[in-house]
């Protein structure tokens, strides 16, 4: 890689990250070798572009300026790497992905693995956070494509990948416990432990659409948090099948006498700029949905 190139994204990933430590786990650098670049772009530049105190680090009014400049710079790097890729065959590359827990836990782990297969120089970023972090990161450029529940943004091009069912879990206690189908006016009647991962939160719609009125205790976006307090006695929750898989907790989990579902997708800023990694990915993704259904 230029030189240059990576001085920009010493700076771009310490501002990221807060700190000179993390950046260079992120970029395989030593602490050092990261503060060294970005020393060496205020002497060349005869700026000073972050502020160093023991909380971490800032970017002075200065890099505030210089910044999106140096993002844009590493941006037109990366397409001309996809295009150099794209006419040699792809055989190297990283794909940023930001993605929620489930999906990290029971998803991602065995498609990289079958993915890798097939490419196996390929590297890979996760930020794991809520569907109102993640629309954040990919229109920022932060990740490369997104993990969601749809619909999202209209201004992000998405692709369809499959429904999750979502389940109620009860305490092994619960007087409701040996139900078949588990009623939704009873949603109403115990402690309920809300999970809400950013704005778009697809329970809350459950209680909208049949005019219930949870009594929330606890609210979270943390799922195994939620799992704990149920297992505890505390209350009732909904959870998506998907983080259902293989769970530590002893609790019950039922169906709704109305099935619910939750459609996740994945989610880029535009399909067709993005780096010739990320097509092969969606491609991957689309192609095992489709085999799995079939």
């Amino acid at each position: 890689m230029d030189k240059n190139i990576q001085k920009y994204l010493a700076l771009i990933k310490t501002v990221e990250y807060g700190s000179f430590t993390k950046a260079a786990e992120m970029l395989n650098y030593s602490q050092s070798g990261i503060s060294r670049m970005i020393n060496d772009l205020e002497s060349e530049w005869r700026i000073t572009l972050l502020e160093r105190d023991r909380s971490g680090v800032r970017l002075t009014s200065e890099g505030l300026k210089v910044l999106p400049y140096a993002k844009s710079v590493c941006n037109e790097y990366e397409k001309l790497q996809s295009q150099i890729d794209e006419l040699h065959g792809l055989q190297s590359g990283i794909i940023r992905i930001g993605t929620f827990s489930s999906v990290a836990t029971h998803w991602l782990p065995n498609i990289i693995k079958a993915f890798q297969k097939e490419y196996p120089n390929i590297d890979y970023e996760l930020l794991l956070g809520d569907y109102t972090e993640i629309e954040s990161w990919i229109l920022e450029g932060r990740v490369d494509c997104g993990f969601l529940r749809l619909p999202t943004q209209t201004k992000l091009d998405t692709t369809f990948l499959e429904e999750d069912k979502l389940l109620v879990i009860l305490p092994e206690n619960h007087s409701l416990a040996g139900c078949d189908r588990f009623p939704v006016k009873a949603l109403g009647e115990d402690p309920f432990m809300l999970l809400e991962k950013g704005a778009k939160a697809e329970i809350s719609e459950i209680f909208e659409r049949c005019n219930v009125t949870p009594k929330v205790h606890f609210t979270t976006w943390d799922d195994y948090a939620i799992m704990s307090m149920v297992e505890s006695g505390l209350g009732i929750s909904i959870l998506p099948e998907l983080i259902l898989k293989r769970i530590p907790y002893r609790i019950v989990v039922k169906e709704l006498e109305f099935p619910a579902y939750r459609k996740i997708g994945l989610a880029m800023k535009d399909k067709n700029s993005t780096s010739l990694a990320v097509k092969r990915f969606l491609d991957y993704l689309q192609y095992r949905t489709i085999t799995e259904k079939s």
